[in-house]
């Protein structure tokens, strides 16, 4: 103590803890905010999406079916390149081989079907005969229900029936559109198959970083690879379900077993509601055709014995665990892109969603579930598991 005053060591300090110089935390916790950000813009850009790809399916349907096109011929096109032919003419052959081939199944299938189409009425009323005469035991069912409107005394429903434009009319009025969009996939799958080789050499030269080359290439022939195998085996066992369908047919003596081979082929493309359509139409004919109801059931029956085998042991067995999608995503992809483009989008919501599932296999999923409790949501990326890594060494120290 001097005369000054106390000295300065005797003073109490009220200085807070020392202030960390480790910004891991900080770091932590900019990277939540950006990656909730992230979530949130993605979620507003998936409600979005539908909408804008309805209003615009004359501009956007063409560009994702000229895509998948050329993501199953560019490896034809290869292949032709083998022989000698130039990149030019490679491209064109395949694109003639793909449309010869779908003129050829709309020339075994549809004339037949569009001959087949103007029976429905009499099948109808055939089938509906067939099924009164089960329904005769029931009769009493259809008087008590009579007795109890009666009693109820509710009037007869008076039904008004809006005229609706004929198969003619509408069939004239989307002509030009489908015409155009034709041609507009047929074009773009054209130019998507002939710069496939600049887009390669794109991705693995013009980076910045060869990882970054390597990863992107990595890609590409990873949705390549899924989607082209899968395609073409799907192909095939629809092919061979499609010629025991065909040989069936004609076993039953049914006229054009070719055009029902082809049917459930195209139809087997279409994950559950394809096959249900199939044993649909197989119902009817069959109900129409036959004498009895047990006897006009074989070729359904039939038909749903080949279907679940091939859905339960063929496919399982040949696509393997490389394929597996969820069921629930198969069918939420079937009837949102049915909702947005029609058959068409029906047709390629399966290959559109292995799409997505081979680039978020490759790239990361997001862990969405556990980014609520906390978790990161790219854990997979590694200055994400740094960051955090250095955030819990912080919090421990």
């Amino acid at each position: 103590m001097t005369a000054e005053g106390p000295d300065r060591a005797d003073q109490p300090s009220f200085a807070g803890p020392p202030a960390s110089d480790d910004p891991a935390p900080f770091a932590a916790q900019q990277l939540r905010l950006v990656s909730a950000l992230v979530m949130l813009l993605g979620l507003g850009l998936f409600l979005a999406l539908p909408f804008v790809l309805s209003s615009a399916a004359v501009v956007f349907l063409p560009l994702f079916t000229a895509a998948i096109l050329s993501i199953v011929l560019s490896p034809l096109a290869d292949q032709l390149m083998k022989f000698g032919l130039p990149n030019l003419l490679s491209s064109a052959l395949a694109l003639l081989l793909f449309i010869a081939l779908v003129v050829m199944a709309i020339s075994l299938i549809l004339i037949p079907a569009l001959a087949l189409a103007d029976d429905i009425p009499a099948m109808v009323g055939r089938a509906a005969q067939q099924l009164t005469r089960l329904r005769s035991n029931l009769d009493w069912i259809n008087q008590l229900s009579t007795a109890l409107a009666r009693l109820s005394g509710r009037a007869p429903i008076r039904e008004v029936v809006v005229a609706s434009p004929s198969v003619v009319e509408q069939v004239a009025v989307a002509t030009p559109s489908v015409v155009l969009e034709t041609l507009l996939t047929l074009l773009m799958s054209f130019f998507m198959i002939e710069s496939r080789l600049r887009l390669r050499q794109h991705l693995l030269f013009d980076r910045t970083s060869f990882g970054s080359s390597l990863k992107a290439a990595r890609l590409v022939r990873e949705i390549q690879d899924r989607v082209g195998s899968y395609i073409l085996t799907v192909a095939l066992i629809n092919a061979v379900v499609g010629a025991i369908t065909a040989f069936g047919a004609w076993a039953l003596g049914w006229n054009a077993p070719i055009m029902w081979g082809g049917i459930a082929a195209l139809l087997n493309f279409v994950p559950y509601v394809g096959p249900l359509t199939m044993i649909g139409a197989l119902t009817l004919v069959g109900i129409a055709t036959y004498d009895t109801v047990a006897m006009g059931m074989v070729a359904p029956l039939a038909y749903l014995a080949i279907h679940a085998t091939e859905a339960n042991v063929i496919t399982p067995a040949v696509l393997g665990r490389r394929f597996t999608v969820n069921p629930v995503l198969i069918l939420f992809s079937f009837s949102l892109f049915t909702w947005v483009w029609g058959v068409i989008g029906a047709l390629l919501s399966v290959p559109i969603l292995i799409t997505i599932t081979a680039a978020l296999d490759h790239l990361g999923k997001p862990n969405i579930v556990g980014f609520v409790f906390g978790e990161p949501l790219f854990p997979h990326l590694p200055e994400v598991a740094v960051a955090e890594e250095s955030a819990a060494a912080a919090e421990l120290g």
